[in-house]
């Protein structure tokens, strides 16, 4: 088939529950992960000649939250460009007319596994402070474009085997100008910052500490605020790093200023208590590390499977 008929032309295909209509340019689809926003597959772009994975967005105008969504999405995609940020190549509808319009695909760059599975491996110290990195260098392009992600968690960071990093899902991603309206029901409960947890206005700096929440999971290998609700979330935050001044009280409603003073008070943990130095990875042999360049994380398989965090 040439290229131009492929261009134009679609085809259909069962993948679990949903039925995925794509250009003829893709093949070999195969499902890699679903998520609150779509599934997504992996596919082979012929015109490309390169994989790529493929996002079909779940319902996206079933109302006007989720157009929202996912017009944000698409116009963040398409407006950002930066190395730790996932790439936009194609957006497509298989639909010929406005009235029939319901479907949305949006073909991204193919990574090979979200940072759930690479917080199970160990890393050395090196690799660790690498992905870090590019997380920090991600966020800080996001936020000197005045972009605040909002739902920064490691199911939303995907790598490759070669240690690339690069942030994905901007659904809920939203202009700092807004922030003083912005609703506390975004970023997935474990790395909600306290600003968020309380119904405070907040600023991109909520990023920050769910890359700090992030970090200290992938040392500890485990969540450290691990919420069952809203509540509980602050009162492992409190737990652990103490009572907030009394200057931080005196910024939130009366009520919620009631609730969190009568609270017991807590000292919080040293930093030498929660990260005991037993924790952090040791350093790669350099020589070693330079031979394998390329071969950061070589058991990760491709998936960009949104793993479950309430």
């Amino acid at each position: 088939m040439n290229r131009n008929k492929r261009e134009k032309e679609y085809y259909s295909l069962d993948v679990g529950d949903s039925t995925f209509t794509v250009l003829k340019r893709y093949q070999n689809l195969r499902p890699i992960g679903s998520g609150a926003q779509g599934i997504v597959c992996s596919a082979y772009d012929h015109n490309l000649e390169r994989n790529v994975a493929i996002k079909k967005l779940s319902r996206p105008f079933q109302n006007q939250t989720h157009a929202k969504r996912a017009y944000r999405e698409l116009v963040l995609m398409k407006c950002v460009n930066h190395k730790n940020i996932i790439g936009l190549l194609n957006v497509f509808t298989p639909q010929k007319t406005l009235e029939e319009f319901q479907d949305v695909y949006i073909v991204m760059e193919l990574m090979d596994a979200n940072l759930c599975q690479v917080i199970q491996m160990e890393l050395d110290h090196e690799r660790l402070s690498y992905l870090l990195y590019q997380m920090l260098c991600g966020i800080k392009h996001l936020h000197a474009a005045g972009i605040i992600h909002r739902d920064l968690k490691p199911s939303n960071i995907v790598v490759k085997s070669d240690c690339t990093l690069k942030i994905l899902d901007f659904g809920l991603a939203r202009t700092a100008a807004t922030g003083l309206l912005m609703t506390p029901y975004v970023v997935t409960r474990y790395y909600r910052a306290p600003e968020v947890i309380l119904g405070m206005g907040y600023q991109a700096n909520v990023d920050v500490w769910s890359i700090g929440c992030i970090m200290a999971e992938m040392v500890r290998g485990s969540v450290l605020f691990p919420g069952t609700d809203h509540i509980d979330q602050w009162n492992k935050v409190i737990e652990q790093l103490g009572t907030p001044s009394q200057e931080f009280l005196m910024k939130l409603n009366q009520s919620v200023r009631t609730y969190v003073e009568n609270r017991p008070r807590y000292a919080g943990y040293t930093f030498e208590k929660l990260f005991p130095d037993v924790l952090f990875p040791a350093d790669s042999e350099h020589n070693k590390l330079k031979g394998k360049r390329g071969e950061c994380c070589t058991s990760l398989s491709p998936s960009y499977a949104s793993i479950p965090h309430n």
